[in-house]
């Protein structure tokens, strides 16, 4: 398991060296030096085989908090995010900042719950007595959650649409995928969209590997109209785990970062500003009146 070998208690049965009159050691050193007394400090030192079952069932649920709040591994089943995620890769997936209120983010590869549908005509396997011990504690995926895995493409008070032979486009601003979708994929010319303006609370999600992806796309006639509620995702995924000779990390790529793509979201701001100077304004003046009148 990768843990600390046991502590060999010392030759003399835990009694520290230099000599048994000395004061200030430990209550077992007060004793007589006889042959009981180091006995006696023989049986407090417990088996290492009697601690095992302790040590395993703390490592468990060490892992099942781990798996609970801060992260969990998930196994990718499929080529829909290829290349960037490929079929049997593991990736991390942080669950700990949804919990401080962070929201999915443009750019960013989220795994979600299915929102309902998504996955409707795959069949599930039942999983083993081991597989779902080891699902409980994280250590493997579960195949009962029914998660996917997708890169958010906008969020909740975005338009988004993408004609034939085009771009995807994001209130306006044309997204420069090509160094995430697959390669010879095109941005959506097997499935045009839009323009669909993401409800608040809920993002639009699609595959690297368009034209193998069943994304928000397909999805346009369940309810939500192909997106997802911010409540459905797990969390977003931080680095390629397993195998160790595609170890990377996931970082939201740059064209989510240029200039005025969030202008749709940032509209409000220059009101909320305004009204914030207003506020000082109509006190100083209200201020200014009654001091006059007095």
């Amino acid at each position: 398991m990768g843990g600390l070998p046991p502590e060999v208690p010392p030759a003399d049965g835990g009694h520290a060296a230099g000599g048994g009159s000395g004061h200030g050691g430990t209550p077992e050193e007060d004793g007589e030096p006889g042959d009981e007394g180091r006995s006696g400090g023989r049986k407090r030192q417990r088996s290492f085989w009697k601690e095992l079952p302790l040590l395993i069932g703390i490592a468990l649920v060490l892992a099942l908090l781990i798996k609970t709040f801060l992260v969990q591994a998930f196994s990718i089943p499929s080529d829909s995010m290829m290349n960037t995620l490929q079929r049997g890769d593991r990736v991390l997936v942080d669950k700990l900042t949804p919990w401080f209120g962070s929201e999915p983010e443009r750019g960013e590869v989220v795994v979600f719950n299915d929102p309902g549908g998504w996955l409707e005509s795959q069949s599930v396997p039942e999983p083993n007595a081991l597989q779902t011990v080891l699902s409980a504690i994280g250590l493997m995926p579960s195949a009962k959650e029914q998660d996917l895995i997708k890169r958010v493409i906008a969020v909740g008070g975005d338009t988004v649409s993408c004609k034939r032979g085009g771009k995807v486009v994001v209130n306006g601003k044309p997204l420069n995928e090509e160094s995430y979708i697959y390669p010879g994929s095109t941005p959506c010319d097997d499935q045009p969209f839009g323009p669909i303006k993401v409800p608040e609370g809920r993002i639009w999600v699609m595959g690297d590997n368009r034209q193998n992806s069943l994304d928000s796309r397909y999805h346009q006639e369940l309810p939500g109209n192909g997106t997802v509620a911010n409540d459905k995702v797990v969390g977003r995924a931080i680095v390629v785990a397993w195998p160790v000779t595609r170890w990377a990390t996931l970082p939201v790529p740059g064209t989510f970062e240029q200039q005025g793509l969030a202008a749709a979201a940032t509209a409000a701001a220059p009101g909320a500003l305004g009204l914030a100077g207003a506020i000082p304004l109509v006190l100083w003046r209200r201020r200014t009146r009654r001091t006059a009148g007095d």
